[in-house]
């Protein structure tokens, strides 16, 4: 077992730093190459790890693809106060150096923040924090993750809860105020160039408006030249392409629209949303270079331990294991406990049991992701593996195989089959 120094030991990964290159930077633009070459598009997919499976299926779906793999991690799930995955920058970046290593796989990882912004971290909104104190704590955790050795910071100053609608002079103002801060850090503490990702999206996706789009990049431009930042450019732009939390349908006519308005800054567009899309193939076909995916995988993973559970409960009443699990009460009770829930209600729901059966499975499955770390969530999800494991049943496999199964899907939709043996050459 080796923890190297670097997050991955691959080719890509030792030319960026003889060059000087910010990683992203230098995977975009031989991922251009490569696009043009083809002629054919290709994006990059991204993973929010918000639970060791996750973070395992994704490693070994990148294996079985050959293919790179982003890791975008929100200050909710990964942060200075370890989240609600118990893992702080570090300890990220550590286990799938880890994992990585165990498995055998050598190619591009990228780590990343996700939605890096005030009020974006809950505790914040919930407390509602001032902007001051909201900022910091946002400067102090883009500085752990720095410090870690991510390769992409989400500059994501898009929300504020005393404001009912933020301007974009404001979003670009404090934009420009964190990129000052990361530039200042590395600088401070010798840390190689690093690639940013920004956008004017609010948190629920939707359409993109295309004036304020245009007008914000505008905006940036003209910030970062004024406060001496002109050598800093965003990798990737944050589209809003038509899919929220809500709808699954990616919009391709809108899609390229933003694609060519951001190639005219040498910049490339992100999708966030992309869970259940029901045209993944669209993506490549658009010029988008990168996407999002989430939630999906923790309904994926709740529902295989929920079939697990099942099996559980057959076992039981044959008499071939003594004592249940009892992995879902469990967990639905920290769920409920944790009052994370909460996040998801409409406008129109106030009071849980009054949710019709389908809104709460959704709920339930949704907000596992709060409490798969909860000791107690450990402790019954490790007797339904023994149980299991004591007749011949490997839960694990099946857990990690059936968010691998969906992994699969958006390594080949988006074109990255064997791309590893391409950027090698």
């Amino acid at each position: 077992m080796e923890i190297r120094k670097e997050i991955d030991n691959s080719i890509l990964r030792r030319e960026s730093e003889e060059k000087s290159i910010p990683f992203v930077d230098l995977l975009l633009k031989k991922l251009k190459n490569i696009s043009q070459k083809e002629k054919t598009g290709h994006t990059l997919f991204a993973v929010c790890p918000n639970s060791e499976n996750v973070m395992k299926a994704s490693l070994r779906a990148a294996k079985r693809a050959n293919a790179p793999i982003m890791f975008a991690a929100t200050l909710n799930q990964v942060d200075i106060d370890r989240g609600y995955t118990g893992w702080n920058q570090n300890d990220l970046v550590r286990k799938i150096k880890e994992y990585s290593y165990s498995i055998g796989y050598s190619g591009p990882i990228i780590v990343s923040v996700d939605h890096g912004g005030p009020w974006l971290k809950d505790i914040q909104t919930i407390e509602k924090w001032n902007l001051d104190k909201s900022m910091n704590w946002i400067k102090k955790s883009f500085e752990a993750a720095l410090e870690a050795g991510y390769d992409l910071i989400h500059i994501d100053p898009t929300v504020d809860i005393f404001s009912n609608q933020i301007k974009i002079e404001t979003i670009t103002e404090r934009t420009i105020e964190l990129i000052a801060h990361v530039e200042k850090f590395c600088k401070f503490k010798k840390i190689g160039p690093v690639s940013y990702e920004v956008g004017t999206e609010e948190v629920h996706g939707g359409l993109v408006n295309i004036d304020v789009f245009s007008k914000f990049l505008k905006f940036l431009k003209d910030g970062l030249e004024k406060v001496g930042l002109d050598y800093v450019w965003p990798s990737f732009i944050v589209g809003k392409v038509g899919t929220d939390l809500h709808t699954t349908t990616f919009n391709l006519d809108a899609a390229e629209t933003i694609v060519n308005i951001a190639a005219t800054y040498d910049s490339c567009i992100k999708g966030h949303y992309t869970d259940f899309v029901d045209n993944p193939k669209d993506y490549p076909k658009s010029g988008v270079a990168g996407a999002n995916v989430g939630p999906e995988f923790t309904i994926l993973e709740f529902e295989a331990l929920e079939e697990l559970h099942e099996i559980e409960c057959e076992l039981y009443k044959e008499n071939k294991i003594s004592i249940k699990s009892n992995f879902i009460k469990v967990l639905e009770k920290a769920v409920f406990d944790s009052g994370r829930w909460k996040k998801w209600l409409l406008k129109s729901e106030n009071n849980f049991d009054k949710l019709n059966n389908e809104r709460k499975e959704w709920i339930i499955k949704t907000s596992a992701r709060y409490v798969w770390a909860k000791p107690e969530v450990k402790c019954s999800q490790n007797r339904l593996y023994n149980n299991l494991k004591l007749n011949g049943i490997d839960g694990e496999s099946i857990v990690l195989n059936n968010i691998e199964k969906s992994m699969d899907k958006y390594f080949r939709e988006f074109n990255l089959l064997d791309l590893n043996s391409k950027l090698m050459n």
